[in-house]
């Protein structure tokens, strides 16, 4: 689909058909892989930060914790490390 979307036909769909994925997750797999292209390429075009393994293992456990209604201090977090302060700017604590 990234590399030659025109060169998709129906009959690219028939084997997951065969096997039993219904047209409801074969659209929802597509849209998945659409939305997925899409960021990495905004991604990539912005220069966005990339979390390592041990920030995202942070992340998800505050998430898992507090739920994303509390999703701020994450993004104030990945901000700070991308675009530190400088030492006489910096907040105290």
């Amino acid at each position: 689909m990234t590399l030659d979307p025109e060169g998709l036909s129906p009959a690219d769909v028939e084997p997951a058909r065969a096997a039993g994925v219904s047209d409801q997750s074969i659209s929802d797999a597509l849209h998945v892989s659409f939305s997925f292209n899409l960021i990495d390429r905004l991604a990539d075009s912005f220069g966005w930060h990339v979390q390592t393994g041990e920030q995202f293992g942070k992340d998800a456990k505050f998430l898992l914790k507090r739920g994303y209604r509390m999703i701020g201090p994450v993004r104030k977090r990945a901000l700070a490390e991308r675009y530190p302060l400088p030492a006489a700017v910096a907040p105290v604590g």
